[in-house]
């Protein structure tokens, strides 16, 4: 890195987790400053996560001050105070660590050319993280804009888990001339040491949280000097802590962080873990990313793990050493998960990662861009045409696609200029573009941002003390008394109070929050590897003797897919006609899939009752036989029913309400006064119904169908699922439920069961279930 750096050459740093990363990436401007100390900002740091900016300035800080170096490290984020984000541009750091969005915000102010005019490096760690998503759309259009006020400005990016390097090389270049940029790679270090943790008795047919496991992981926690635990989503993690802490006979202290806690206690936890002071921490994807403690010796992945490459970056976690195995437990929820986690281990010891995949960049979050440059200074637009084209995801942005932003910003597009509140942009007789009134300036700063969250509200003791937030959609469906788990505690409704929902401490059995956050999708490489342990009979004897079982029975009973084939099972149960397709195409498609199947069904006189999705097959279920079932497969359902189902659905209204806000067409903060959640939505909805109505082919409108397609349905993997089930379908017709199809018709109305006493209710029907599945007279 110091040799790439004197040669004045971009690099990407792809190194494993604990090879010492982050001072390679800093090394090379210690030294400079070293040499040739100044009082101006020299490096700019970008992370994805605020929390992940203040543990680098914690490890900066000492070789820093072990050096005895007069050099300044400072962060800044939504959370800084306001009068040090006012210093910060008058006297910068020589080194000043941030996210994309604070410094889409920084590059917003006139000063910004004065600020960022001896900028010599930009390190942006964990780029994976963020560079394919919409977040490094808008990173990569302020790398083109420091590229122009510091013309010798150097980048360099930092991963521990990169599948292709040369695509992350394009992507942080300048025009994306991938030989600009040095690839250095660190050693591999050790193997990690990954184990799947078998039930006691034996591994269940349903579920995907692996809850049952929480005495087995306790005892994980009491050998363990420090372990984290990783959820997959925010509810499960309140969940899994309330568990571990009814089983926690030692009293071992233990703590729960993700994204809604409040900073206070997101901060404590983080204190209480750097310090030592913890056993375990529950965590989701909040601590996924380069959080360095060194004294984490394990950890724990709960339910299935998605990815080989997520899986990689949580073990990483542990140990931090080069030369020490991390150790890692995996505890799938059920058997298909078993089979997923084994591929997960398979693919880590062979070194496959996910592949990324790198999109154009989104209109939205450009009409985000040229707003904040517009605040900074008056430009022109072919000048700016071309430092936009520099950025790689907008290489292929054209002049028309460029002057239709420019003219939205300038007056909202043809059915809103009538509305001087979309009319932001003004093109003078100098030939530039400038903001139109001052407030749109005010307005833009207030509201700029790129992760746009559902609605939320403030959970509040009465004395005002804020644990966190849930969202709105939640909040609504509490009555005064009802009762929730958050941040570890039980807490009961008292009542709603404007953007606050206030709460007390409780006693009583209490519910979770339920989360919008999507689920997270079975990467393709994962999916492919299940498919082959399913039609690879001589892999099974790595199984245990259960999950073994089932599949021999299976295969007896029915038939196993095999890689490309898409089986279909049709048979009676309870009354009712099922059809179970094993898809492994991941619960966000399958969850669009089942809507497109059974209006198919409702126009083929099937009389749909409903469906069930999981990560590996859709059951549909309705009162009529399904004899053909290649019909409802058909490539044609995404040009018909799937265009007029998101149309008519929430789906496409949400993904505008999103492109809405990140393109500054609606405001989330108004001076002196924030939006709550409703608000934002009732306007986005009445402007969204002006569009459809009088400018269908609207830019927004078409960056919200690009979202709800790519984002919300898995559109593309749905797309090839449906171009090959005609040519790979295998209709088996049975008399009964098989012992594949057992994990998801167990979950047929499992969604309206309230958690708790239900769940053995469940285990019971599940036992039924599966010992008419496994019957094989």
């Amino acid at each position: 890195m110091l040799a790439a750096a004197r040669a004045r050459s971009h690099a990407l740093l792809v190194a494993p987790t604990g090879a010492g990363k982050t001072l390679a990436g800093f090394l090379p401007s210690l030294a400079e400053l070293i040499d040739a100390p100044t009082d101006r900002l020299h490096t700019l740091y970008i992370s994805p996560l605020k929390a992940l900016a203040t543990d680098v300035q914690r490890n900066l800080l000492t070789p820093v001050a072990e050096m005895g170096l007069d050099i300044r490290v400072e962060t800044r984020s939504g959370d800084t105070p306001h009068d040090r984000k006012v210093r910060q541009r008058v006297r910068p750091p020589q080194i000043l660590l941030t996210t994309p969005e604070s410094l889409s915000l920084l590059l917003s102010y006139e000063d910004s050319f004065l600020l960022f005019s001896d900028l010599k490096t930009v390190v942006i760690d964990e780029v994976h993280a963020f560079a394919t998503g919409k977040r490094g759309d808008l990173l990569s259009l302020c790398l083109a804009r420091l590229q122009t006020i510091s013309p010798g400005l150097r980048r360099v990016a930092l991963s521990a888990t990169v599948a292709d390097p040369d695509g992350y090389r394009a992507w942080l270049a300048p025009d994306g001339d991938i030989d600009a940029v040095a690839l250095v790679q660190g050693e591999k270090g050790a193997d990690p040491d990954i184990a799947i943790l078998l039930p006691e008795d034996r591994v269940p047919w349903s579920g995907h949280s692996g809850r049952y496991a929480a005495k087995q992981v306790m005892a994980e926690i009491e050998t363990h000097k420090t372990t984290i635990v990783f959820c997959n989503t925010r509810g499960l993690a309140e969940l899994i802590f309330q568990d571990l802490w009814k089983v926690n006979d030692l009293s071992l202290p233990i703590a729960v962080h993700h994204g809604s806690l409040s900073i206070e206690a997101r901060r404590r936890a983080e204190a209480a873990m750097a310090d030592g002071r913890l056993r375990a921490l529950v965590a989701t994807a909040s601590l996924d990313l380069g959080v360095d403690w060194g004294d984490v010796d394990c950890v724990i992945q709960m339910g299935a793990p998605k990815g080989s490459s997520r899986l990689l970056q949580r073990i990483g976690r542990a140990n931090h050493r080069l030369d020490e195995p991390s150790e890692a437990v995996l505890v799938p929820g059920n058997r298909f998960e078993y089979l997923e986690a084994r591929a997960a281990l398979d693919a880590v010891e062979q070194g496959e990662l996910d592949t990324d995949i790198f999109r154009p960049g989104a209109l939205d979050v450009l009409a985000q861009h040229i707003m904040a440059l517009a605040c900074a200074r008056p430009f022109d637009a072919a000048e700016l045409l071309g430092e936009v084209q520099s950025a790689l995801p907008y290489s292929a942005l054209t002049p028309e696609e460029f002057e239709r932003v420019l003219n939205f910003i300038a007056d909202g597009g043809y059915a809103l200029r009538a509305y001087d509140k979309f009319k932001r942009l003004t093109h003078g007789p100098d030939g530039l573009w400038r903001v139109a009134h001052p407030k749109f300036v005010a307005q833009h700063r207030l509201n700029a941002g790129i992760i746009v969250e559902a609605p939320m509200l403030t959970v509040r003791f009465k004395n005002g003390r804020s644990l966190g937030k849930v969202e709105e959609g939640f909040a609504a469906s509490l009555s005064p008394g009802d009762t929730f788990f958050f941040a570890g505690v039980a807490l009961e409704t008292i009542g709603v109070k404007d953007t606050d929902l206030i709460v007390r401490a409780t006693a009583k059995q209490a519910r979770v929050p339920s989360y919008m956050g999507l689920r997270l999708p079975m990467s393709t490489n994962l999916a492919n590897r299940v498919r082959h342990f399913l039609a690879e009979p001589g892999e099974w004897a790595r199984l245990p003797g259960d999950v073994r079982e089932w599949l021999e029975v299976q295969a007896r009973r029915s038939a196993l897919p095999r890689p490309g084939q898409l089986l279909v099972e049709t048979f009676p149960h309870e009354g009712r006609h099922h059809l179970v397709a094993y898809s492994f195409e991941g619960w966000n498609a399958h969850q669009s899939l089942g809507m497109l199947v059974t209006r198919r069904m409702e126009a083929q006189g099937l009389k749909p009752i409903g469906f069930v999705a999981n990560d590996y097959a859709l059951a549909v279920y309705g009162l009529e036989k399904i004899d053909d079932p290649a019909s409802l497969f058909s490539s044609d359902i995404l040009e018909h029913e799937f265009v007029d189902w998101v149309q008519g659905s929430a789906l496409l209204k949400r993904a505008f309400r999103e492109v809405a806000i990140i393109g500054g067409l609606v405001e989330r903060q108004h001076p002196g006064k924030k939006k709550t959640g409703r608000q934002v939505t009732f306007s986005t909805d009445l402007i969204y119904d002006v569009l459809r109505k009088y400018e269908p082919d609207h830019l927004l409108l078409k960056a919200a169908w690009e979202d709800a397609r790519a984002r919300m349905t898995d559109v593309g993997r749905l797309a090839d699922l449906l171009d090959r089930a005609a040519d790979t379908m295998l209709h088996i017709d049975l008399e009964r439920v098989s012992p594949l199809a057992v994990p998801v018709l167990v979950m047929i109305g499992r969604e309206r069961i309230v958690q708790g006493s239900a769940d053995d209710e469940l285990l019971i029907e599940a036992e039924a279930l599966a010992a008419e599945a496994m019957r094989e007279d």
